[in-house]
C-alpha cells in the first residue's frame, strides 16, 4: 500500500500543532499538521513493513504509524505529547478518540528529562548564535521559553497545556527581539529551575502506563484483522 494511501484511508487522528496550537500565530504563520494512522495488521505480515511515518501528502503535514506514535509518547517525546494535547483537532474517529482517552497514560516524570534535555540542546544552539552573530534566532528563543514553561506547568499540575494563554504577548515580544539576550537567558534559567523544583511534589507518576497503552494497540491490531 502506498504511504499516502495509509494516511488518506487509515488516519485515526489529525491535528494542527506549532504556533497556531500554541496561541502564538501571527500573520504568515505556517499551519503545521500532524496525524496518526493505524496500518492494517496484515501489512506487518509481509517482508516489507508499513512505514513508521509518512511526510505529506500536503505541505507541512507529517503522520506517524500508531505503534511508533505510542512508543514516542511513552518516552515523553515533547512534540508527540503536544500533538496529543493540541486544541486544534481536525479529524478523529472512534479509534482516535480511544487514543485521546489515553492521554494521561502517556504522562509521567519522564517528561522532566526529555523536555529539559531537548531544551538544553536548543539553548546551546542559541548561545552559539549569540557568539557567532551577536544575537540568537529570536523565534527559536521564544519557542524554547514556551517549552520550558510547559514542562514546569506539566510537572506542577499533571496536565499538559499547549496554548500559552496570557503569555502570548511576552513571548511574541521575545520573537520580535524586544528583550535583551541576558534578560531572555535569565528567564530561561528561572523556568528551568522552577521545573527542577516541581519534580519532588509533582502529581505525575514515575513511569507511564505502558500496559494500558499496549492493550489498546493490540486491540486495534486485532480489530483490523477482523474488519
Amino acid at each position: 500500500m502506498h504511504p499516502e494511501a495509509l494516511v488518506r484511508d487509515h488516519t485515526i487522528y489529525a491535528c494542527v500543532i506549532g504556533s497556531r496550537a500554541f496561541g502564538l500565530a501571527t500573520e504568515g504563520s505556517d499551519t503545521d499538521r500532524r496525524g496518526v494512522f493505524a496500518a492494517p495488521a496484515p501489512l506487518f505480515w509481509r517482508f516489507d513493513k508499513p512505514p513508521t511515518h509518512v511526510e505529506g501528502p500536503a505541505e507541512e503535514q507529517f503522520s506517524w504509524e500508531l505503534e511508533r506514535f505510542c512508543e514516542l509518547a511513552l518516552r515523553a517525546n515533547p512534540n508527540v505529547l503536544e500533538c496529543l494535547h493540541s486544541p486544534l483537532v481536525e479529524h478523529v474517529d472512534a479509534t482516535g478518540r480511544e487514543l485521546l482517552g489515553l492521554r494521561d497514560a502517556f504522562l509521567s516524570l519522564r517528561a522532566h528529562e526529555t523536555f529539559t534535555r531537548y531544551a538544553m540542546g536548543q539553548r546551546r544552539k542559541l548561545v552559539a548564535d549569540v557568539r557567532t552573530h551577536g544575537a540568537p534566532r529570536w523565534k527559536h528563543a521564544m519557542h524554547l521559553l514556551r517549552l520550558l514553561a510547559s514542562c514546569r506547568d506539566l510537572l506542577r499540575t499533571g496536565t499538559l497545556a499547549v496554548d500559552v494563554g496570557d503569555q502570548r504577548e511576552p513571548l511574541l515580544a521575545v520573537k520580535r527581539g524586544e528583550l535583551s539576550w541576558p534578560r531572555v537567558e535569565s528567564w530561561m534559567t528561572r523556568l528551568a529551575r522552577e521545573a527542577d523544583d516541581a519534580v519532588a511534589g509533582s502529581p505525575l507518576p514515575p513511569e507511564p502506563d505502558r500496559a494500558r497503552v499496549e492493550d489498546f494497540l493490540v486491540r486495534v491490531r486485532r480489530a483490523s484483522v477482523d474488519a
